[in-house]
């Protein structure tokens, strides 16, 4: 009965873009081998789109990954791919989810639930066939949007409304909601400088300030791959043009000391910021001179690679390059000792940073992007065959400015200019 009900009252059909979009999404990608893999598992078995694809397809935004709920348990949807051979690995079985992989497409498959307890962190959940009360334990109306693979809409929190009104609701009680899991004060940020086109509820905003310290108890990992969510989005420019949301950013992230510098931006930066990776945009927001970005590299755990870029740019930064240090000459040594991403990460720190856009460094940029790491063609063999060097330290010294002189003279070096470093 309750599910004939939930039918009836939650259930909207929309024969429209949004129903179309979704139905192509089923269609157009390997999606449907999940439904029909659930579906088929038994004849009360469902499985529904949830969260930011729906939101997405609604916003006629990309869907860059998809979230699937179902009233079977885990081990059932174990099961039940198993049976069609879908390959999967349990992202976090103890709380319902299940990674299905099929030709390299990763789908989320999550089993209702309901929350038993929470310590800001972590909830102990509850598996449920509820399908409502699944979308009662989720944080905001516009994630609690289902749809099945034929473009029906199930909102029982009428998401698809505040998503078109522009209102960032919590689901129920708000500060509940955030004890729940403190990383919801940075969810709201993201979603508010991409959604809303209100201003904020000062009620919601009292309560997030009043427990803002909770998010002290979030791991470094965790809040790090959030901030990465807000920033990949092509309103990440709102945020500082809010100084609500920048302040709370702000709060969470006192390392990012730069934040304020955002608000003047130059005509390229404004244009562009957008479309740089999260690595570029983190040193615009950490490097200062000081020891903030080797602090933060720490508190937050990067990546090796991660590690070396930020520290590239950091160090170039504190060498306080003016404008004539950005010469092809100078821009060749570091590009053959330090790699193309420093040098183009150098340039376009200078470009994004400065209050006037150069057009001398937006041709560097075009140039050394188009680049190719020259190889060194003298070798020890043929120095020690032609001059007569024997090997040893002395060959090696030769050799080494050799490299340096070719390296100066923009990947170039005479005859005489090696026979020159050979008899000094």
């Amino acid at each position: 009965m309750d599910n004939f009900l939930d039918k009836i009252f939650l259930r909207s059909r929309n024969l429209d873009y949004i129903s179309q979009n979704l139905i192509d999404l089923t269609t157009q990608t390997t999606a449907n081998k999940i439904f029909e893999a659930l579906n088929s598992y038994s004849d009360n078995s469902e499985v529904r789109y949830v969260g930011g694809c729906v939101r997405k397809i609604i916003k006629k935004e990309t869907v860059d990954d998809i979230d699937l709920a179902t009233n079977l348990k885990p081990s059932e949807v174990c099961e039940a791919l198993k049976k069609k051979e879908i390959n999967y690995y349990e992202t976090g079985i103890e709380h319902g989810t299940i990674t299905a992989i099929i030709d390299s497409n990763k789908y989320e498959i999550t089993s209702l639930r309901k929350d038993i307890s929470t310590d800001g962190r972590h909830a102990k959940v509850e598996f449920s066939l509820d399908w409502k009360e699944d979308a009662a334990r989720r944080d905001f109306s516009i994630n609690s949007i289902y749809a099945d693979k034929d473009g029906n809409l199930f909102d029982p929190y009428n998401g698809k409304k505040d998503l078109e009104n522009g209102n960032i609701n919590f689901i129920g009680d708000v500060e509940n909601r955030i004890k729940e899991d403190y990383l919801r004060i940075l969810r709201y940020v993201r979603f508010f400088i991409n959604y809303s086109n209100q201003s904020h509820n000062p009620k919601i905003i009292k309560i997030i300030k009043k427990n803002i310290g909770g998010v002290s108890k979030l791991s470094s990992e965790r809040l790090l791959d959030e901030f990465k969510k807000l920033t990949r989005s092509t309103s990440v420019l709102n945020l500082f043009k809010d100084d609500i949301c920048l302040e709370l950013v702000q709060i969470i992230f006192p390392q990012l000391k730069n934040l304020n510098n955002f608000k003047k931006l130059n005509s390229h930066t404004q244009d562009n910021l957008s479309k740089v990776d999260f690595i570029f945009l983190l040193s615009l927001m950490i490097v200062d001179g000081t020891d903030n970005t080797d602090y933060f590299i720490y508190k937050f755990k990067l990546s090796k690679k991660d590690q070396k870029r930020l520290k590239s740019i950091d160090f170039f930064y504190k060498e306080n390059l003016n404008l004539k240090n950005f010469t092809e000459k100078n821009l060749n040594k570091i590009f053959y000792y330090n790699g193309k991403q420093t040098v183009l990460d150098i340039i376009n720190f200078k470009i994004f940073t400065s209050l006037k856009v150069e057009k001398k460094l937006l041709k560097l940029i075009e140039i050394y992007k188009n680049k190719i790491l020259p190889s060194f063609p003298i070798g020890a063999n043929m120095i020690m065959t032609k001059y007569n060097i024997p090997e040893g330290k002395t060959l090696g010294k030769k050799l080494k400015l050799i490299e340096e002189i070719w390296v100066q003279n923009s990947f170039q070096i005479s005859e005489k200019q090696i026979k020159k470093i050979i008899k000094s």
